[in-house]
């Protein structure tokens, strides 16, 4: 039997009291971290439900609501550990990524844009609010305009004083006008000077942002609404476009034409017995057509065939230079000979540091051709950009100088992983230089690398901004302004989709989806192609 003495007892009782407080510690700052984020995804998701509903995004609330009740079965228990560390990932895998694609799906079936956004109610509104005209006996107000946002860009409320009864009315656009009984205001001299909760813009401001304050208007019933008329002043105005929901039916009461709903093209308008069309629609689910639309128009598939072969030597091209010459410099500075080897490698980084956008308007200028620091420094007479091979070879030129230090960081990486031996026993069995070089060294460098270059072949498949901000797509022939000699797929379709009267959102969802599908066959194909590298010891 061992004897424990007096002084190791009281050792004991000391040790396990600074356990226990060190345990009570710990457990109150579990229980008090998990109440800070308990309460703050409560008081978020406070916060965000009403907007949510008010702005009729049912998707989202479904999210927000889904991800608030999973934080709190996950987080205020100690059960369900995986789930407290797989639940983040998983979170915003699906807001950042799924959502997006799904939504992009979804818009895809529609022909939103410009001209059809918002419901049919909201373009009955937009159409009679946009006929109200002023008459001789028209009641005035006085205006005043305040924002709960920017003051260019609102949101904005329109403040009316009736000149004659001295009544304060209010409502954003498309609302109906009511008194500012719920909101506490200020009046001077006739006009609302201060209102809570919003900032009452100066005569000033409103002259800046008077291009969108003259579009609004405020329903007063269902024949008349209220139209500002200059910075300080309002009237209200007679619709001359009533609707009549019984007939589903909208009436020019000066005219007397009846526009009912008819379909034109693959969307509905409100169109006369004469064929003359309300230019205002809808958002509307049109099926396939924006598919079709796209697949259907041989001359617009054959331009979209050039810009698909350009785009694969674009994307492949770009990879393969800027590997090149990423490997070829790392390979260089990985040589123990070397001094300096930091000081090289810092100023190799400096096209990676300066932002890409920068870059590319500064590359837009040296390809000038009259006053370009290319054709001036070399004494060259090159129409770079004007001339449609030479532009592509000045895209390739730009691409690669931006993303090779990129490939430079990367190979730099791999070649210090690869072990100092296996090089040491490729030269104890006679390899030469470059045998080892390309028969071990970079064998064992792609094992790494390889999914890298191919997420680099599927950025540059879409590198928008190598194409627009370098070249706009350009040049283009004679009578040509759909596809340019630089355009690759995705510039092509913002400019159909974009660069027309308005935006065509539907469509060009339609072009992101066929994109998105090929990128995916390609990449998918590039990575079964590098599996064979997985047999590399």
């Amino acid at each position: 039997m061992t004897l424990t003495s007096p002084t190791a007892r009281k050792r004991g009782r000391r040790v396990a009291k600074r356990a226990a407080v060190r345990e009570g510690t710990t457990t109150i700052r579990s229980v008090l971290g998990r109440v800070l984020v308990l309460g703050a995804a409560l008081a978020l998701a406070a916060y965000l439900v009403p907007l949510l509903v008010a702005g009729k995004m049912w998707l989202w609330l479904v999210i927000v609501v889904a991800a608030t009740v999973a934080i709190f079965i996950l987080y205020s228990t100690r059960r369900f550990v995986p789930g407290k560390y797989f639940f983040p990932g998983t979170f915003f895998l699906s807001v950042f990524l799924i959502v997006p694609i799904v939504m992009t799906i979804q818009t895809a079936f529609t022909n939103f844009g410009d001209g059809f956004r918002g419901t049919k109610e909201e373009a009955i509104t937009t159409i009679t609010n946009n006929s109200v005209i002023q008459a001789p006996d028209s009641p005035l107000f006085n205006l005043s305009v305040g924002t709960t946002g920017s003051a260019e860009e609102g949101p904005f409320t329109l403040f009316l004083v009736d000149t004659d009864t001295a009544e304060v009315l209010y409502g954003a656009d498309g609302e109906t006008v009511q008194p500012a009984t719920d909101v506490e205001v200020t009046v001077t001299d006739g006009f609302v000077t201060a209102a809570d909760g919003y900032t009452i813009l100066t005569a000033k401001q409103i002259n800046t942002a008077y291009d969108a304050i003259s579009q609004l208007t405020l329903s007063v019933s269902d024949t008349t609404a209220i139209k500002v008329q200059g910075v300080r002043a309002a009237f209200e105005g007679t619709k001359t476009m009533v609707y009549d929901e019984a007939t589903d039916s909208i009436t020019n009461t000066q005219t007397g034409d009846v526009y009912t709903v008819q379909r034109v093209g693959n969307s509905e308008f409100y169109v006369n017995a004469a064929g003359d069309r309300l230019a205002q629609s809808w958002k509307q689910n049109v099926g396939w057509a924006n598919f079709e639309r796209l697949l259907g128009n041989q001359s617009l598939l054959k331009q979209l065939g050039g810009a698909f072969t350009w785009t694969l030597i674009f994307a492949a091209g770009s990879m393969l230079l800027t590997f090149l010459l990423g490997y070829f410099l790392a390979l260089t500075l990985n040589d123990d000979r070397i001094r300096g080897k930091k000081l090289y490698r810092s100023f190799l980084l400096l096209p990676y540091a300066v932002p890409g956008f920068i870059s590319l308007l500064i590359w837009s200028n040296f390809y000038n051709r009259d006053f370009g620091l290319i054709n001036e420094t070399l004494n060259l007479h090159i129409n770079w950009l004007g001339d449609p091979t030479w532009a592509k070879v000045a895209v390739l030129l730009t691409n690669t100088w931006m993303g090779f230090p990129y490939m430079f960081i990367v190979c730099t990486g791999a070649l210090q992983s690869i072990p100092d031996d296996l090089k040491e026993a490729a030269r104890i069995d006679g390899a030469s230089g470059w045998q080892t070089t390309t028969r071990v060294i970079t064998p064992l460098l792609l094992v790494s690398v390889a999914p890298l270059l191919v997420s680099t072949f599927a950025f540059n498949f879409n590198n928008f901004n190598a194409i627009q901000l370098l070249t706009e797509g350009g040049p283009f022939a004679a009578g040509e302004y759909t596809r340019g000699g630089t355009d690759i797929l995705i510039s092509m379709v913002y400019r159909i989709a974009f660069g027309g009267s308005g935006a065509d959102y539907g469509f060009a969802s339609a072009v992101s989806v066929i994109l998105f599908i090929i990128t995916g066959v390609l990449a998918a194909a590039q990575f079964t192609a590098t599996r064979r590298l997985e047999d590399i010891n």
